[in-house]
C-alpha cells in the first residue's frame, strides 16, 4: 500500500507544503484540507495539473472539512499529518498571543486525526509550537513519539543563512544547531556550529556570533513585519516536509525538531527542541549533544518555561 500524507489547512504554508510534498514523488496521495469551501480542491486541481511539467506521480487531493468532523474521512489511512491550522502572526503579535484561538482548533483538528488516521505519524506546526505540540499529544492520546513539532530545522536553517550571509561563504558550508523553544527561549548552539568544518567561534567575533543569534531569535518577526499581512511559508514549509519525507522513508535522519524530552540532558516530562532521529514511528531517540555549560544552562531554562506553558493548554 502506497504512502499518504495529509496536511491540514491549506494557507501559504499549508499549500507550499503540500506542494514540496508532492514533488518529492515518495507519496502515493497528499490530501490537502481546509475549512473554506473548494479551496483544497481547487489547489489540489492547479498542483495535478503541474505533475506534468514538474514529473511527478503524486495524486493530490482536496478535501473541504466542517467544525463538527465533516469531510476528514479524506484522510483516513494516512501515514503523516502535517497540522498548519491556525491563524498566522500579524505585525507585533508574539507566538504566545495565538495560543487561546489556536488551542481550538489544534484541538479539534487533533481529535479528528484520532479518529480517522489512528496510526499517523503527526507534525505540529501551529503557533505557538512547543505548546500547540503538547496539546496535539494529549487531544490525540497517540504515544509521544508519534507527535513531534517542526521548529529546530527552521529556526536552524536561519542562523545558517546569517551566518553564510554575514561571512559571504555558501550556506551548504555553514553547519549550525538550534534548540529550545520555538521563541524568546530559543537556544542557538555556536558550539556546534561549523563553518568549512572548522568552529564558527574561529570565524567570527563572539559579539557578532550574537547579534545573528538575537536575528535568529526575531527571525520570523522579522518576516511578518515585512509582509503585514501573514507570516513565513517558504522556509517553514521546506523544514515541515523535510520532517514528513523522514518519516515516510524511515530514514533515521537527525534533525532538530521538537519532541518529548524524558531524561535527556537532565530534563524531563516536557516537549522541547532537541535534535533527534526520525523515522517511521515518528521520534525514534533524542539524540544528546555536548553542551557547553552556558547552553545547557540555556536548554534548562527554556524546558522550564515551556513546561509552564504546556501545562496551560491541557484545560484548553
Amino acid at each position: 500500500m502506497g504512502k499518504k500524507v495529509t496536511v491540514v489547512g491549506a494557507g501559504f504554508y499549508g499549500s507550499t507544503t503540500a506542494q514540496r510534498l508532492a514533488e518529492y514523488d515518495v507519496f502515493d496521495t497528499v490530501v490537502i484540507t481546509d475549512i473554506v469551501e473548494g479551496k483544497p480542491a481547487g489547489l489540489a486541481l492547479d498542483l495535478n495539473q503541474s505533475r506534468a511539467i514538474e514529473g511527478f506521480e503524486t495524486k493530490v487531493v482536496g478535501a473541504t472539512t466542517g467544525p463538527n468532523g465533516e469531510g476528514y474521512e479524506a484522510i483516513e489511512g494516512s501515514d503523516v499529518v502535517v497540522i498548519t491550522a491556525g491563524l498566522p502572526r500579524k505585525p507585533g503579535m508574539s507566538r504566545m498571543d495565538l495560543l487561546e484561538t489556536n488551542a481550538k482548533i489544534v484541538r479539534q483538528v487533533s481529535e479528528n486525526v484520532a479518529k480517522y488516521a489512528p496510526n499517523a505519524v503527526v507534525i505540529v506546526v501551529s503557533n505557538p509550537l512547543d505548546e500547540m505540540t503538547a496539546l496535539a499529544q494529549l487531544a490525540t492520546q497517540f504515544p509521544k513519539n508519534r507527535v513531534l513539532g517542526q521548529a529546530g530545522m527552521l529556526d536552524s536553517a536561519r542562523f545558517t543563512n546569517f551566518v553564510a550571509e554575514a561571512l559571504s561563504v555558501p550556506v551548504a558550508s555553514v553547519r549550525t544547531l538550534t534548540l529550545g523553544s520555538h521563541g524568546d527561549t530559543m537556544v542557538p548552539v555556536p558550539s556546534k556550529s561549523t563553518v568549512n568544518g572548522k568552529p564558527l567561534r574561529d570565524a567570527m567575533p563572539a559579539a557578532q556570533i550574537e547579534e545573528l543569534v538575537v536575528k535568529t531569535r526575531n527571525g520570523g518577526a522579522e518576516v511578518v513585519a515585512l509582509l503585514k499581512t501573514g507570516s513565513a511559508y517558504y522556509a517553514p514549509s521546506a523544514a515541515a516536509a523535510r520532517m514528513a519525507k523522514a518519516v515516510a522513508e524511515d530514514s533515521g535522519a537527525v534533525m532538530p525538531v521538537c519532541a518529548w524530552v524524558d531524561g535527556e540532558y537532565g530534563i524531563s516530562g516536557v516537549y522541547l527542541g532537541v535534535e533527534a532521529e526520525i523515522g517511521a514511528e515518528g521520534v525514534k531517540r533524542v539524540v544528546e549533544t555536548d553542551l557547553d555549560a552556558d547552553e545547557l544552562a540555556s536548554l534548562k531554562e527554556a524546558a522550564e518555561a515551556v513546561r509552564a506553558k504546556q501545562g496551560d493548554v491541557a484545560s484548553m
